[in-house]
């Protein structure tokens, strides 16, 4: 009976690049299959049975961990809470786990639950491993010790997902960049030698992707795909006759250095091979800042004049930014605003600097005491750095949270859009790529993007850009649309972040006056206390700041509810921190000489009409709200019942 394998690709949180506000208006689960498991699965022998489940388009039931002799994970570090959960699950059912990707490669000391770890790339430690696994001599550890040889890796098992639940299909061609960034961590996992797989290879892979059945966009996942150039040239010349012989099928997009745009020849292989969209990593426009991060490939030309060289020639451009280097200047999110603007770059994503393990840029920090902690790997959402930066940390995260605003509202998004239209010439788009599905996917997403952005708060906006858009070059109108669609993601997304984070912080303000209360519960009168908590309950509880936190929590995705979720426990506890001080200075006031029938009349009354107020407002909190105040609510009126009590026995006894 085969050995069954189970590889598990955990779930992607909400990020600027996930689409996710895109997926259910396309009929889509996830942007991309996780083509890195694929290809570990081909290098699995035969005599394994393996299943994948991409959690990103299924959940990942109990039964089908059961069956599984074994578990592969794989995962980003952006994707480390559920690659946590996969791995509890596991552990709970008793099924050996394997993990390996970027995020076990880099942080795999401070992962529990793994049994065995694959580090680096999988070709020359995996048959090792499945060979002392099959022995039960499996270690905990395998790390590669050379690069393999990427001509002799297999083609991915596209059987094992289903494209009609992924917008874009990927393949890889070449691992490694010849480029030194001191933040970036693909040199670390790849190496600076770019290696590349062979013309008939790749040509292999479309082949057999072809096969399946699925036509459309194509994902070259490289970071770099133009780091080795006479190769790439060499494998554009047959993509492009193949592409011809089937009338363009696949509508092929990748990431690359922006030197793409000094080389003529380079860019027409590329048009002539299908390639419509090219991801660069432009950073910043401050040339001191390039150069301390060792990014010195943007700054042997006017990067403003390399992307439109690249746009002219038919790719559209889209561009991480970042905001965080030790060189940026005061004014650095005005320069990163106006570049942005002026590029035509619709799809910019600007983030914080983080230090990610294993790179320059963290040896340098730690050196130098200026790690604070690991980092999730989102520097979209946490606004937050996990290092001190140059910039005062404060002036740095409001800069940060005005640079995104701006960038993406609609006058501003739409803006690009259109200038990106007029730099470029029409795409080429063949009939191979038109299959009847395809065909459906378009007439959905125009239909999507018009009913989702003309009943929107900025219809007007979007009405007039599609106007200008039929005005400037009418025969790009599908496309325009397109770009509206995704400016839809991008314009909700930044809406969520901010707002998030917006209800964080009045959360922890809150926690800060709670906070200053504790001690004057400790040593005040009777009176101030009371006083106190009739404050507390206008604030905390009152039904205008609980129905607009209600308001923008339901507006929230859920992938974002955690962080106000943690905000919610930690005033909690705060809450039980202040009612226990409470209860020890109320107990105190009782138990002066000095108290006399009045006095303890007048707490008595005090206490019920506090405990009268609590149950209302905490019954007027929403279920959302509720479990995080359960457990202060019942501590409350647990104590002032006790109190209540205890007065009535004196008043009683004093009678």
């Amino acid at each position: 009976m085969k050995k069954k394998i189970l590889m598990v690709y955990p779930e992607t949180p909400m990020t600027y690049w996930s689409f996710k506000y895109i997926m259910k208006l396309v009929g889509r689960r996830s942007a991309f299959p996780p083509l890195g498991l694929m290809t570990v699965a081909s290098l699995l022998p035969d005599r394994f049975d393996v299943t994948l489940v991409d959690m990103n388009t299924e959940p990942l039931k109990e039964k089908t961990v059961k069956q599984a002799d074994l578990v592969f994970v794989s995962a980003m570090m952006i994707q480390k809470e559920s690659f946590d959960r996969v791995v509890a699950l596991c552990n709970r059912l008793g099924t050996p786990v394997v993990a390996g990707g970027p995020y076990p490669t880099g942080s795999h000391r401070d992962i529990a639950g793994v049994d065995h770890f694959i580090l680096g790339e999988a070709e020359t430690i995996l048959p090792r491993f499945i060979e002392e696994w099959e022995r039960g001599e499996a270690r905990p550890v395998y790390a590669a010790e050379t690069r393999p040889d990427i001509t002799k890796t297999p083609a991915p098992r596209f059987d094992l997902v289903k494209h009609r639940h992924y917008t874009t299909m990927s393949l890889q061609y070449s691992r490694g960049c010849p480029f030194n960034c001191e933040f970036c961590d693909i040199i670390e996992l790849f190496g600076r030698v770019p290696r590349t797989k062979t013309p008939a290879q790749f040509v292999a892979e479309m082949d057999a992707l072809y096969r399946t059945g699925y036509r459309g966009p194509l994902f070259i996942v490289d970071d770099n795909f133009i780091g080795n150039r006479r190769n790439v040239k060499e494998l554009l010349a047959e993509v492009a006759r193949w592409q011809k012989e089937r009338e363009y099928p696949y509508m092929i997009t990748t990431e690359a250095s922006v030197n793409l745009a000094d080389d003529e020849e380079l860019m027409d292989l590329m048009m002539d091979a299908g390639f419509n969209k090219v991801f660069l990593g432009i950073e910043t426009p401050v040339a001191e800042s390039l150069e301390h991060a060792g990014k010195k490939q943007n700054l042997k030309g006017s990067l403003l004049g390399g992307v439109e060289r690249i746009q002219r020639r038919g790719m559209e451009v889209t561009a991480g930014f970042i905001i965080g280097f030790d060189s940026d200047p005061e004014n650095v999110f005005d320069l990163q605003i106006d570049f942005i603007r002026e590029s035509g770059i619709p799809m910019a994503m600007a983030g914080l600097l983080i230090a990610l393990p294993n790179t320059r840029l963290y040896r340098r920090l730690a050196a130098e005491g200026r790690i604070l902690q690991e980092t999730s790997g989102n520097n979209t959402h946490s606004f937050s750095t996990n290092f001190i930066p140059a910039m005062d940390g404060e002036k740095l995260v409001r800069g940060y949270k005005r640079l995104i605003s701006q960038i993406y509202t609609p006058k501003e998004y739409f803006g690009r859009c259109l200038t990106l239209m007029e730099r470029m010439p029409r795409v080429r788009v063949g009939r191979g790529a038109y299959s009847f599905w395809t065909i459906l996917l378009v007439v959905r997403i125009f239909l999507s993007s018009v009913f989702r952005q003309v009943f929107s708060s900025y219809g007007g906006e979007y009405l007039r850009y599609l106007a200008a858009a039929m005005r400037i070059r009418p025969g790009m109108f599908p496309k325009a649309v397109k770009m509206a669609l995704f400016g839809y993601h991008f314009i909700r997304i930044t809406k969520e972040i901010l707002a998030a984070d917006d209800l964080s912080a009045s959360i922890e303000s809150l926690r800060r006056g709670l906070r200053s209360r504790v001690d004057r519960a400790l040593t005040g009168r009777l009176e101030d206390i009371v006083h106190d908590l009739f404050a507390l309950d206008r604030e905390v509880f009152g039904r205008e700041f609980i129905a607009a936190a209600r308001k923008k929590y339901r507006m929230l995705h859920d992938d974002f509810h955690g962080a106000v979720g943690e905000a919610m426990r930690k005033l909690s506890e705060d809450m039980r921190s202040y009612i226990d001080a409470m209860s020890l200075s109320m107990r105190k006031t009782l138990d002066a000489r000095s108290q006399t029938a009045d006095s303890i009349r007048e707490m008595l009354a005090y206490c019920r009409i506090l405990k009268q107020r609590a149950r209302k407002k905490y019954r007027y909190l929403s279920r959302d709200f509720r479990a995080y105040f359960d457990e202060a609510y019942r501590l409350f009126e647990m104590r002032v019942d006790a109190f209540i009590r205890d007065c009535e026995g004196r008043y009683i006894s004093g009678e």
